[in-house]
């Protein structure tokens, strides 16, 4: 998995709700983002600029993130992401600490590779879960599962409970559909034909 960079600044929580909303409010105006970082021995508050984690929220890669808070620095995950409903604009970043001793649950994204034997008979292979959750020590989870699909038939589904990846255990529904061959129009009128 690969390594993202990111600075934090350290920021104070005010006793009164009032307050704190004001200081956010603020942050927000300032480009900044709020941000809470779990699973340490204590949870640690800071910020991000909106233009440091550009390339870490809009991509459909993963990182594991060098997190830099005023010196500090420690190895996390993106955890959880709040956005305006209106304006699509990053309001809160939720961060999990990672270490190479505790497990942790991310989403990895799939790849689909070979050629399905019901496509090569005129199907359409669709992909129905873009990405699967896995369970493992963070540096052991890959960038993306690829799938092989050339042993797929005409009108087959494969379920998540046929895959298997060294190392890692998957958090989805056993019978949780991950890609299909679908039978098309076409291919239904030569089936009937035959």
């Amino acid at each position: 998995m690969k390594t993202f960079e990111l600075e934090g600044k350290g920021r104070e929580i005010a006793a009164r709700s009032a307050d704190q909303k004001r200081a956010l409010k603020a942050m927000r105006k300032n480009h900044e983002i709020p941000a809470v970082l779990y699973g340490g021995e204590k949870v640690t508050h800071f910020s991000v600029t909106k233009e440091a984690v550009r390339k870490l929220v809009y991509t459909p890669e993963i990182f594991v993130v060098e997190l830099s808070i005023d010196g500090n620095k420690t190895m996390a995950i993106v955890k959880d992401l709040q956005f305006q409903p209106v304006t699509d604009e990053i309001l809160h970043m939720d961060f999990l600490e990672v270490s190479k001793e505790k497990a942790v649950v991310m989403e990895v994204p799939v790849v689909l590779e070979g050629h399905a034997e019901g496509v090569k008979a005129g199907g359409k292979l669709s992909l129905q879960m873009r990405k699967l959750k896995v369970k493992a020590v963070y540096d052991q989870i890959p960038e993306k599962l690829t799938i092989n699909v050339d042993h797929l038939g005409l009108g087959k589904t494969m379920q998540v409970g046929a895959l298997h990846f060294e190392g890692l255990e998957l958090m989805n529904a056993k019978n949780a559909v991950v890609c299909a061959v679908q039978l098309t129009r076409a291919a239904r009128g030569a089936q009937a034909k035959g």
